[in-house]
């Protein structure tokens, strides 16, 4: 059969009516226009499975949200508690408003040290309601017109994250990390806008507290000739997180010390001084008032301890550990690591305080000459890797286990 005389198997068009025309098995054909078509309803039947998986969760209950979170976080039973509640009460506002009254929306403010599972939180329950989800940095940030990202560029992510659907990015949950870096800057002589500071918050608070951004759908600068889309952020749940290290000294100030012989000392750990926080120590911190008002949920991270980082090693669904024994697996080797060797993993980690964030940089370094040397092992028939306290705190040999069960220990390439 010419060329000429292709039909399209669909709709029965000439080669001559198309543009295209592609030829299956069994000469099967379909024409550019089929396939766009085609497209298009995978694209419409997509949006209708995500749009049903948000409606299925009218009925949320914090109890099953905090539920998945303890399986993904190690610890934090706080802000999961707190978040778990926050989170069913905004999706059942948007699922069933009332009809004679405004349900106001909560957004929520993490305060923590770095590592300590902000993002992560904030994540996992957007892949449980199965909703877009964006992450912004606040530190790239800056007003509009000044180099550095428009604030609405936030929106933008969260719409391609949403591969377009306004809809269903309207109801999406954003987090802003290093909300602590836009603080506004100590009263100076210098005649700089505060562009990055509080100049950053104000451009946020309409969006936080819900209004209709136009925004280019692909991102980048505004151009007057550009073509925009309009997004209402009003059922956007906002999540903010923040280090906030400056913020004990702060309530340590305000809580004030003992004066005189007999007064009693008051001695506080930095980790609960955070579950005290108050609006007016943020507004010290740097926060404008109007800015904290927008975030009627303050809860806090801790640091984490030893034995909840060799957890977060071990416990979790894509624990680290698993990441790398599923590695090693590829080629037929087991990786093993000792309790001994967990806990000094965690020393480091807590050491280099990091928290979990630096599990993975410890791990990487530590298992890197023998990633690279997995393929001569493997040929070696190299059954297993023993990975003990001494590897980790001793910069030790591996021990290695030969099918042959003879023992080998490694030369260590560090």
């Amino acid at each position: 059969m010419s060329e000429d005389n292709l039909i399209c198997s669909f709709c029965q068009k000439s080669r001559k009516d198309v543009s295209k025309m592609i030829v299956g098995a069994e000469k099967v054909t379909i024409c550019n226009e089929c396939v766009k078509l085609c497209n298009e309803i995978l694209v419409e039947d997509k949006v209708k499975v995500n749009k049903k998986s948000i409606e299925a969760n009218e009925l949320l209950n914090p109890v099953d949200v905090k539920e998945h979170l303890d399986q993904h976080v190690i610890g934090q039973d706080q802000a999961k508690t707190i978040l778990s509640v926050a989170v069913t009460n905004h999706y059942k506002r948007i699922m069933a408003p009332p009809e004679d009254l405004i349900l106001e929306k909560s957004n929520v403010l993490i305060l923590g040290p770095s590592g300590s599972g902000k993002t992560l939180l904030a994540r996992t329950i957007a892949d449980y309601l199965n909703v877009p989800f964006a992450l912004a940095d606040a530190t790239t940030l800056t007003e509009a017109g000044y180099v550095g990202e428009d604030v609405e560029n936030v929106i933008t992510k969260l719409l391609s994250k949403a591969e377009g659907n306004i809809e269903l990015a309207q109801k999406g949950i954003i987090f802003i990390d290093e909300i602590d870096k836009i603080s506004r800057k100590a009263e100076s002589t210098s005649i700089t806008r505060d562009v990055s500071g509080e100049g950053v918050q104000q451009a946020l608070l309409k969006m936080v507290e819900g209004t209709v951004c136009r925004v280019p759908p692909q991102g980048g600068r505004k151009h007057p000739d550009q073509q925009m889309v309009e997004i209402d952020t009003s059922n956007i749940l906002f999540i903010v997180g923040g280090a906030f290290t400056q913020l004990e000294k702060v309530i340590k100030n305000k809580k004030g010390s003992g004066i005189g012989f007999g007064a009693t000392l008051k001695v506080s750990d930095d980790q609960s001084l955070l579950k005290n926080v108050q609006p007016d120590d943020l507004m010290k911190h740097g926060l404008i008032p109007e800015f904290v008002g927008r975030f009627s949920i303050i809860t806090n991270v801790n640091a984490l301890s030893e034995p909840q980082l060799v957890q977060i090693l071990t416990q979790p669904k894509n624990a680290l550990v698993k990441q790398y024994q599923y590695m090693f697996g590829l080629d037929n080797i087991k990786l093993t690591f000792t309790k001994e060797s967990l806990l000094a993993i965690a020393k480091k980690a807590r050491e280099l305080k990091t928290n979990a964030r630096g599990l993975k940089n410890i791990l990487d370094k530590l298992l890197l000459p023998y990633q690279y040397e997995a393929g001569e092992m493997k040929r070696n028939k190299v059954k297993e890797i023993v990975i003990n306290g001494d590897v980790v705190s001793h910069n030790k040999d591996a021990e290695l286990i030969f099918k042959t069960n003879e023992k080998l220990q490694k030369q260590n390439t560090q």
